[in-house]
């Protein structure tokens, strides 16, 4: 397992930079994709320092057509073969729907969906042919559940539980595994690029991302389908399981408002 090498979508910052750290802690040569340049090389740099990896670094926009694409012809390029997949790449829009931007909820689709796919489709192969193989897809407790003032995004997660757990079925006895890893709010710049710090949600608490990174890792090696990090989000989706949707809508939306709405 030592020498096996993780690629990592969304790698230079928040969970995706914890996973990173993780898996080159754990003995992983690691690709790091992400749009910023200067935060991957650093990052790499810093990981090859510490944990003497090979650290790699792919600086690609992932939201535009073709990007997955793009990435295998660079790995291809540079002679690069990715053992365990990390699809962490993702974003979110805050408000209600009709107020949300259009434009930042395409992006996040083709970024949260059609990328995730894509890659996924595109890699799956080689592992298949060498009978050996993980990926690791990150969801959301907002996976479980309809979410207003999140609706598109949380629908995105929905859709990346559903594929999934129904690509990990499809793959069982082929020797790749999937595992999806289910956080809830999670300290890191995703709440302020979606600009929702101050709902209830994020404000009643979150994990930091260092302790999620490591549950996802354990949950990948041990090939477990689907992990939620935390013993409060874990009870938040048993009882999500339980309640009537319309219910479990209406709850969220409360749960979404601003701080003093």
């Amino acid at each position: 397992m030592a020498t096996r090498t993780a690629l990592i979508t969304g790698a230079s910052a928040g969970i995706g930079l914890s996973l990173a750290r993780v898996f080159a802690r754990k003995g992983h040569d690691v690709i790091l994709v992400a749009r910023s340049a200067d935060k991957l090389n650093a990052l790499a740099a810093d990981i090859s320092a510490k944990h003497k990896v090979k650290a790699t670094a792919i600086a690609l926009d992932l939201m535009v057509d073709g990007a997955a694409q793009t990435l295998c012809d660079e790995l291809a390029r540079r002679n690069l073969t990715v053992d365990i997949l990390v699809n962490n790449a993702g974003f979110a829009t805050y408000g209600l729907f009709k107020e949300t931007d259009t434009q930042k909820e395409i992006e996040l689709l083709h970024l949260n969906i059609i990328t995730l796919t894509h890659l996924t489709k595109l890699l799956l192969p080689a592992m298949l042919a060498r009978g050996d193989g993980k990926i690791l897809n990150l969801g959301s407790t907002g996976s479980f559940a309809p979410a207003p003032m999140t609706a598109v995004y949380c629908a995105s997660k929905a859709y990346v539980l559903s594929f999934s757990e129904a690509l990990a079925t499809e793959l069982d006895g082929t020797g790749v595994s999937v595992t999806m890893l289910a956080p809830g709010p999670t300290a890191s710049d995703f709440q302020s690029r979606a600009a929702m710090h101050d709902s209830k949600l994020v404000q009643s608490g979150m994990m930091d991302s260092d302790t999620v990174a490591e549950v996802g890792y354990r949950a990948l090696m041990a090939g477990k389908r689907v992990s939620v990090p935390g013993m409060r989000n874990k009870v938040q989706v048993a009882l999500m399981g339980l309640l009537p949707r319309p219910m479990l809508a209406r709850m969220a939306l409360n749960m979404q408002q601003r701080v003093g709405h």
